[in-house]
This record gives C-alpha cells, sequence and structure tokens, in this order.
C-alpha cells in the first residue's frame, strides 16, 4: 500500500499534531506529513513542523477574502500533493470549494462526545465550560469527518471521559486532551491503511 500524503491545518500549539509526528516517525502510520499550515503566525505547532523539517507556512487569512484565503489553502495542498487532510485544532470553517475538493479525506478533532457542545459556538475552553454547566456526567472527545456544517460529518472514533464532582473546565480539558492524543493518530492510522468505509453518516471499520 502506498504512503499517503498527509497535510495539516492547525492554529494553536499543535499538540495533537506532535503525536501525529510521533506516530509517522515510529512507522504506525503509514503516511508522509508533507506540509503543515497556520492561519495563526504564532502557533506553535508551526515550530513543532520547522524541527522535524516537515515544510510550513503561516497563511494571514485578514489579507485575504474567505474565498482567496482558501484558494490559497488549496493550491499549498495541491502542490505537495494531499491526499488526508488532517485538522488538528483549526479554528476556522472550511468553505463548500475546499470540503468538495477533499470530500471524505478531511479529518477533524473535537473535545466533546458529538452532537453533544458541538458547532461554531463551541470551541476550545468553552466546550468544556458548557459541558460542567449542564451536569453532564462523562464528557471526551470525537473524531469525525468534515461536512459543510461545523462538527458535524460521520463520525470516525469516539472516546469517554468521566465528568468529576471537582472539575473546572481547566481540568476536564487536560483529560480529554490526553484522550484527544489517543483516537486522532488512530483514525489517521485506519485511514491511511484504506479501513474505513462511509455508509451514510456510519463510518466502518473493516
Amino acid at each position: 500500500m502506498s504512503i499517503v500524503k498527509i497535510g495539516v491545518l492547525l492554529s494553536g500549539s499543535g499538540s495533537n499534531f506532535q503525536q501525529i509526528i510521533n506516530q509517522v516517525e515510529a512507522g504506525t502510520i503509514n503516511g508522509e506529513i508533507v506540509v503543515a499550515i497556520s492561519n495563526k503566525k504564532e502557533a506553535y505547532g508551526l515550530e513543532r513542523a520547522s524541527q522535524k523539517n516537515i515544510p510550513c507556512l503561516f497563511i494571514d487569512a485578514t489579507k485575504y477574502s474567505d474565498d482567496e484565503y482558501h484558494e490559497c489553502l488549496l493550491a499549498e495542498l495541491e502542490s505537495k500533493g494531499v491526499e488526508l487532510v488532517v485538522l488538528a485544532g483549526y479554528i476556522k470553517i472550511l468553505n463548500k470549494k475546499f470540503i468538495d475538493k477533499y470530500r471524505h479525506k478531511i479529518i477533524n478533532i473535537h473535545p466533546s462526545l458529538i452532537p453533544s457542545f458541538c458547532g461554531k459556538k463551541y470551541y476550545g475552553i468553552k466546550v468544556h465550560q458548557a459541558a460542567i454547566a449542564y451536569g453532564v456526567k462523562v464528557s471526551g472527545a470525537t473524531v469525525h469527518f468534515v461536512d459543510e456544517e461545523a462538527d458535524h460529518g460521520p463520525i470516525i472514533l469516539q472516546k469517554v471521559v468521566e465528568v468529576i464532582d471537582q472539575d473546572t473546565p481547566e481540568s476536564l480539558a487536560k483529560r480529554i486532551l490526553s484522550v484527544e492524543h489517543e483516537i486522532l493518530p488512530e483514525a489517521v492510522r485506519l485511514y491511511c491503511e484504506g479501513r474505513l468505509v462511509i455508509e451514510g453518516r456510519k463510518v466502518m471499520i473493516r
């Protein structure tokens, strides 16, 4: 099976990105990270890429219209032959043209059990604040394919994290992040092995 060329989009520290790097280096993932792109100049994820000699760049979305920004993104990914796009803490909604180009080839991680606490207004610490305020007993993380709606596409993997009485949004976020570090690389591994089959909203693992 040929090695899958992976492009990573990120906006922050890139800790999930680092887990993918680690597993690619270990040979667990049958893929190669060919580019990392951020919409935030100071994103530490770019430094992680640079340390591993992974091509990386910042594209300033504020200098373009939304369509122009996505054209730049597509041009960079296509120039590297990207076959799988991984959103590793990327805080920007992709437009329809981008999604159509990489339909069922974009994977995202979200820090809740979708369909709970997800969508445009739920990101970062806001997800965990909402979960605690609602009084749920469990939360967790979800890896899913990306479609036109935020946090809506077919679910690949989920893992549950117990919410305890003493939890703050920060403590819950920390425990869920450790779960994210497990299931995002696992989803990428399964994709690169050709083991994910989409039937409607269901993702089958073969």
